[in-house]
């Protein structure tokens, strides 16, 4: 091919859809021997939480791909250089690496990029078949069936924008609704596994009121810290609590750093994005970190008041991941983006989604007839 790069190329499609295939058996396999002396509800249910489990492993593995810059190490897309895996593409990968020795495609970085691929195509698959069996016992669900559709056309989408973070050269924009739309399958597939659980949380009027309020907080965060990643932005602003030994940075451009529509590192108006903009990017995530740290802090305090200990644990476990991701944000700052901590926050932030949604599906008023604090049913509405 004497290095050139198809940006697009279907030829290795059927070939990655038998490989997804045959991934998906492994988890599939080890679902129904666990599973198999199961009622059809429970197996349904443990399919969601492996889904769920997989998924977050793959966003995970996503920022580890951004983060080791490898999310071109494959240049074109669906395949490696028009192939299946980088064995097959190897010279074509030898070739670009004799080009640019610590350029975007190596031996190491194609591996992380198609076990990235990989690993998405499982989870695919994986939402393929809990449609089938969901739309075979849609009479039987928690949860209306439009969950499960909604879910796989989300995936869709997801891939849509794994194709356009590469075709496109890692677009700012486009990076971002990426690790964004992997939090919001996360949400999707939470939502259906408590439905399965069935169990309910009593809350007073204030936690319930002041739920939703946080969950959009962290949404909010997740889109900045989302843009401070692909941006390369971490290390714009030097120290911490201060940036660059100022409380208030003067020198800030957010007019160019909020620019969404611009290539990687381009101004919108051409040229390259000043430092300026880099600071203003990083310093509008770490303000408004503040914000919901203040209402996370809230909201575990009400959950502490709540009676029962499961309004307890849910309290602790804002309070931890609260703690991971001061103390990981304030890492990658201080011990300049160390890939443990950057990988640490991600995961964080997941299970910050993970913990809020689950919490949102279940909270019930304390004046409600389905007051509980132990697992009982409590169907979706349907």
């Amino acid at each position: 091919m004497n290095g050139a790069v198809t940006a697009v190329d279907f030829s290795p499609a059927l070939r990655l859809l038998m490989l997804a295939a045959g991934l998906a058996l492994l988890p599939l396999a080890w679902w129904a021997w666990r599973q198999r002396a199961a009622g059809a509800s429970a197996r349904r249910a443990a399919l969601t939480m492996l889904t769920l489990f997989l998924t977050f492993d793959l966003v995970v593995f996503g920022a580890f791909t951004r983060l080791t810059d490898s999310g071109l190490g494959c240049p074109d897309w669906p395949g490696c250089y028009g192939e299946a895996s980088p064995i097959a593409a190897g010279a074509q990968i030898a070739h670009a690496e004799a080009q640019q020795p610590t350029g975007p495609v190596t031996q190491h970085k194609a591996w992380i990029e198609m076990v990235h691929r990989y690993l998405a195509m499982t989870v695919g698959a994986l939402i393929v078949v809990l449609l089938a069996i969901s739309v075979r016992a849609r009479r039987e669900l928690p949860f209306s069936i439009a969950w499960p559709w909604a879910t796989l056309a989300w995936v869709i989408v997801q891939g849509l924008f794994g194709k356009y973070t590469v075709t496109l050269k890692l677009y700012p924009a486009i990076v971002t609704l990426h690790l964004f739309g992997g939090l919001v399958l996360l949400a999707m597939l939470m939502v259906q596994a408590q439905r399965y659980q069935g169990r309910v949380l009593t809350l007073s009027g204030a936690a319930r009121t002041l739920l939703p309020g946080v969950l959009l907080l962290l949404v909010v965060q997740v889109l900045l810290g989302a843009w401070v990643s692909t941006n390369y932005a971490v290390l714009a602003c030097q120290g911490f609590p201060q940036c660059n030994g100022q409380w208030w940075p003067g020198a800030m451009d957010a007019r160019q750093g909020f620019t969404i529509l611009r290539h990687l590192g381009q101004a919108g108006e051409g040229g390259f994005l000043p430092a300026e903009a880099l600071v203003a990017i990083h310093w509008a995530h770490r303000v408004f970190a503040l914000v919901l740290v203040a209402a996370l802090l809230a909201l575990a305090t009400l959950l502490w008041r709540q009676p029962g200990g499961a309004a307890r644990r849910a309290a602790q476990g804002l309070l931890l991941l609260t703690m991971l991701q001061v103390g990981t944000g304030a890492a990658n700052v201080v011990l300049e983006w160390p890939l443990v901590a950057a990988l640490m926050h991600t995961g964080g932030a997941a299970a910050l989604v993970l913990l809020l949604v689950s919490l949102q599906v279940r909270a019930v008023s304390d004046s409600s007839p389905a007051r509980a604090t132990t697992a009982t049913r409590h169907p979706a509405p349907q």
